[in-house]
């Protein structure tokens, strides 16, 4: 009972505080729920007992990410002061997209057999993920890391377009 309290706890937080990252208005605030956010994936990570996963949430995405962001707004000159506004007015559109997928997910949440099983096997997860990644997930793995390589050198070069122009 205290198991399933403390998981709506972190699903509540969770969903709340990337609530507040989607609709908020100013960029540091939103960095801020985001930083929640990631913590309450860790801990449903937890209770998944994905223990590597929720070590990578937390090494990767909050003491990487997440202080990325928050150096790059606190070192920006009038960044906190920005209002941010989302200028679309496809909001029926979305709307209707986001209930059509929460249709599908809902259907395919309750058609599952989903299977359960008795006894629970605690596997070995890093070694588990350390053979499939250098096997069978090879080349997937390999691919989006020249993915995101190409990424980052096309986030460079634009950025460095946009500040030619400006003097120094």
């Amino acid at each position: 009972m205290l198991g399933q309290i403390i998981f709506y706890v972190f699903a509540g937080i969770t969903v709340l505080s990337a609530g507040v990252v989607a609709f908020s208005r100013k960029l540091v605030y939103s960095v801020f729920a985001l930083l929640f956010t990631f913590f309450g994936v860790a801990g449903l990570y937890v209770f998944l007992e994905a223990d590597f996963l929720a070590a990578v949430q937390l090494l990767i995405y909050v003491g990487g990410v997440l202080v990325l962001l928050l150096f790059g707004i606190m070192l920006t000159n009038r960044v906190a002061d920005i209002n941010i506004s989302q200028g679309n007015t496809n909001r029926i559109v979305g709307g209707i997209a986001s209930l059509g997928m929460l249709g599908i997910t809902l259907y395919i949440l309750f058609d599952t057999p989903w299977n359960t099983i008795g006894e629970k096997v605690m596997p070995e997860t890093v070694s588990t993920i350390g053979e499939l990644l250098m096997t069978r997930w090879l080349l997937p793995f390999e691919a989006a890391s020249v993915l995101l390589l190409a990424a980052l050198i096309g986030a460079a070069m634009l950025a460095r377009r946009s500040g030619e122009g400006e003097g120094a």
